[in-house]
C-alpha cells in the first residue's frame, strides 16, 4: 500500500481539533493539494483517494449547509469550497463500498450544491449595493460551474440534477442574469446526457417545459429569449419523441415565436425549431382534421340536444323563477315590517319611560315642597324602605321561579316513582291474594340413628381439639394485672389532660401579654392607667369582652343590602367569618 500524502494527513488532524467555524477556512487547503498535482495523473487520484479515505469531502459537502454570512470567510469561502468539491468527486474511483460513494454520496453532494446555489441566487436578489451584487453573482457563477463540472465527470448524475426540488426553483426566477446561468446548466446537462428528458418523470418533464415556454411569452429580453430557443432546440433534435409534445401541449407556440422573437439576433435557431414544429404538424395535420371533424359532428349534434331540452323546460322554469322571485320579495317585506315594528316598539317604550322618570321627578319635588324640613329625612327613610321591600319582593319572586323550574323535572320525576310504585304495590298485593294458603308442616326431627351419629361426629372432634384449661387463682392473678394496668392508664391520662391543660392556659396568657405589649404605649407616655392594665387582668379581658359584644351588636344592626350576600343563611345565623375576625383576640380568664 502507498502511504499516505502527509498534508492530507496533518490538514485531516487539523480539522479534527479545531472548531466548527475554523473548519471552511482550513478546508481551503485543499486546493493547493489538489493543483500540486497534474489533472488526470495517477498522483492526482491518489491525493483525491485519500482526501475521501479522511472524509475531508464529507467535511467540504457538509460545511455547503451552513449559514456562511456568520462564519469567517464569509461566501466566497463557501463557493471556493463547492468548487474543490466537485474536483474531489471528479476522477475518483472508490474501490471499497463504491455503492456508498455512487448512490448517497454524490446525490446529496449535488443536493448541497443546489442548495447552496439558492442561498446565493436569493441574497443577490435582495441585494442593492453594484458591489455587492457582483461578488453574490460571480460566487453562484462559481458554484453552478462546480455543478456542471461534477455531473460533467459522473453522467448518471443528471438525471438528479433534473429531479432535485432546488434546481426547479433556481431555474423558476424572474431574474436575468442568474435565469441565464441556470439555462446554460440546463443545456450542458442536455449535451452530457441527451436522453437525460426521458429518464425522468413525466412531472419534472413537463415543469422544466413549461418554464422555458412561459420564458418565452412573459419577457422580451433577447438574452433570455435566445437562452429558452437554443435549449427547445436541442430538447427537439436529441428527443425526437418530445417532438410532438411541445405542440400539442402548447397551443399557439409557433405563432409566438414567429411574431414576437423574429429578428431579434438568433433567427438560425429559431427558423430551425419552427422548421421542426411545422413539420410535425404537418405530419399529423390530416389525423387532426378529421378528428376535429368528427369533434364538430359530435358538438353540433349535443347543442342541438341541449337546445331543444332547454326550450322544453323553459316555461317551467319561468314559473319557478317568478314563484321564488314573489316569495324572496314577500320575505323581504315582511322583513322590513317586523324591523319597523320592533323600532316603533322599542321608541314607544323609551317615550313611555321617560314619561314615567319625569312624572316620579315630579312628583317628588312636589312632595319635598310641601314636607317640612325636619320630615324629609324620615320621608327619604320611608321610600328607601319600600324600594327595599319592593327590591326583596321581586328578588325572592325571582329565586322562588328560578328554584320551581330547577325542581320541576325532580318533582315530574318523583312523581312518576310514586306512580309506579304505587302501580307495583297494587300488583303485588293481587298476586298475594290469589295465591293459595299452604298448610303448616312440622318440621322433620332427627331419628334415633341420626342423633347417634351426630353425637359420635361431636365427641371426635372434642377429642381431637381439646379446649385449653385455666385454674382459678390463675384467673384471679390475670384479672389483678388487668385492674392494675388500667389504673396506671387512667392516672396518666388524667396528669396528661391536666398538663395539656395548663400549657393551654400559659400560651393564652402569654398571648394576651403580647398583646398588651403590642399595643401599650411609650414609656414617655405611659399613666398609672396603662401600669393597672398590666398589673390587673381584669382590665383587657372586659376591654376584649366590650369589643367584640359591640361587634355583634354592630352585626346586627347592618343594613339588609349587606345581608344579601348569601341567600341560603338565616337571619339568626352570625357568619364564623365576622365574629372570628373580631373574637380571635379575645381571652377570658387567662384562656383563648
Amino acid at each position: 500500500l502507498a502511504a499516505v500524502d502527509p498534508r492530507v494527513l496533518a490538514l485531516a488532524a487539523q480539522v479534527t481539533e479545531s472548531r466548527e467555524q475554523d473548519i471552511p477556512l482550513l478546508l481551503l487547503k485543499l486546493k493547493g493539494i489538489l493543483n500540486s498535482a497534474s489533472l488526470g495523473s495517477e498522483e492526482s487520484k491518489k491525493i483525491k483517494q485519500d482526501i475521501y479515505d479522511y472524509d475531508l469531502t464529507q467535511y467540504c459537502m457538509l460545511v455547503l449547509r451552513q449559514d456562511h454570512s456568520q462564519l469567517r470567510g464569509g461566501w466566497a469561502t463557501a463557493a471556493q469550497l463547492a468548487e474543490i468539491l466537485s474536483h474531489c468527486c471528479v476522477g475518483l474511483e472508490v474501490k471499497e463500498d463504491p455503492e456508498e460513494f455512487y448512490k448517497k454520496f454524490l446525490p446529496s453532494a449535488i443536493d448541497n450544491l443546489l442548495f447552496l446555489g439558492r442561498r446565493l441566487q436569493a441574497r443577490f436578489i435582495r441585494t442593492i449595493k453594484d458591489e455587492e451584487k457582483q461578488d453574490f453573482l460571480h460566487w453562484f457563477q462559481t458554484v453552478t460551474d462546480a455543478i456542471c463540472w461534477l455531473f460533467g465527470g459522473h453522467i448518471q448524475l443528471a438525471a438528479c440534477v433534473l429531479q432535485n426540488d432546488h434546481f426547479l426553483q433556481l431555474l423558476i426566477t424572474d431574474d436575468v442574469e442568474t435565469a441565464v446561468m441556470m439555462m446554460s446548466v440546463l443545456h450542458n446537462i442536455l449535451r452530457v446526457n441527451s436522453s437525460v428528458l426521458l429518464q425522468v418523470d413525466e412531472e419534472t418533464l413537463h415543469s422544466v417545459l413549461d418554464e422555458l415556454v412561459y420564458k418565452l411569452s412573459s419577457t422580451t429580453n433577447p438574452v433570455i429569449g435566445n437562452a429558452a430557443t437554443k435549449l427547445l432546440l436541442l430538447v427537439a433534435k436529441f428527443c425526437k419523441q418530445l417532438v410532438k409534445l411541445l405542440p400539442a401541449r402548447y397551443k399557439g407556440l409557433e405563432g409566438l415565436l414567429s411574431k414576437q422573437w423574429t429578428g431579434k439576433g438568433f433567427d438560425r435557431d429559431l427558423s430551425q425549431l419552427l422548421d421542426l414544429l411545422y413539420l410535425e404538424q404537418s405530419n399529423g395535420k390530416g389525423e387532426v382534421q378529421r378528428q376535429h371533424q368528427a369533434a364538430c359532428i359530435i358538438q353540433a349534434t349535443w347543442r342541438g340536444f341541449q337546445t331543444r331540452k332547454r326550450l322544453k323546460k323553459l316555461p317551467q322554469a319561468v314559473t319557478t323563477l317568478q314563484r321564488s322571485f314573489r316569495a324572496k320579495r314577500e320575505q323581504e317585506l315582511q322583513h322590513l315590517k317586523k324591523q319597523k315594528e320592533d323600532e316603533a316598539l322599542k321608541l314607544q317604550m323609551q317615550l313611555q319611560r321617560q314619561r314615567a322618570m319625569r312624572l316620579f321627578h315630579e312628583r317628588q319635588l312636589a312632595l319635598l315642597e310641601i314636607i317640612h324640613a325636619s320630615q324629609v329625612n324620615k320621608y327619604m327613610e320611608e321610600v328607601e324602605g319600600k324600594s327595599a321591600l319592593t327590591i326583596q319582593r321581586f328578588w325572592r319572586g325571582y329565586r322562588a321561579r328560578r328554584n320551581f323550574h330547577q325542581q320541576r323535572q325532580f318533582l315530574k320525576e318523583y312523581k312518576a316513582a310514586v306512580v309506579i310504585q304505587r302501580a307495583a304495590c297494587k300488583f303485588l298485593e293481587k298476586q298475594r291474594r290469589r295465591r293459595p294458603l299452604s298448610p303448616w308442616k312440622d318440621p322433620k326431627g332427627l331419628t334415633d340413628e341420626q342423633r347417634l351419629a351426630l353425637q359420635q361426629k361431636v365427641d371426635d372432634y372434642i377429642k381431637l381439639h381439646p379446649a385449653s384449661q385455666m385454674s382459678e387463682e390463675m384467673s384471679k392473678e390475670l384479672h389483678m394485672q388487668a385492674q392494675e394496668k388500667l389504673a396506671q392508664f387512667l392516672l396518666r391520662s388524667r396528669l396528661d389532660q391536666r398538663a395539656a391543660q395548663r400549657r393551654e392556659t400559659l400560651l393564652a396568657q402569654v398571648n394576651t401579654d403580647v398583646e398588651l405589649l403590642m399595643n401599650a404605649p411609650g414609656l414617655a407616655e405611659t399613666t398609672g392607667k396603662d401600669l393597672d392594665v398590666f398589673m390587673s387582668r381584669s382590665i383587657p379581658v372586659a376591654t376584649k369582652a366590650r369589643q367584640s359584644h359591640n361587634t355583634m351588636l354592630k352585626y346586627t344592626h347592618w343594613p339588609w343590602w349587606k345581608k344579601l350576600g348569601d341567600e341560603f343563611v338565616e337571619d339568626d345565623v352570625i357568619p364564623d367569618d365576622a365574629l372570628n375576625a373580631e373574637l380571635g383576640t379575645l381571652f377570658i380568664g387567662g384562656r383563648k
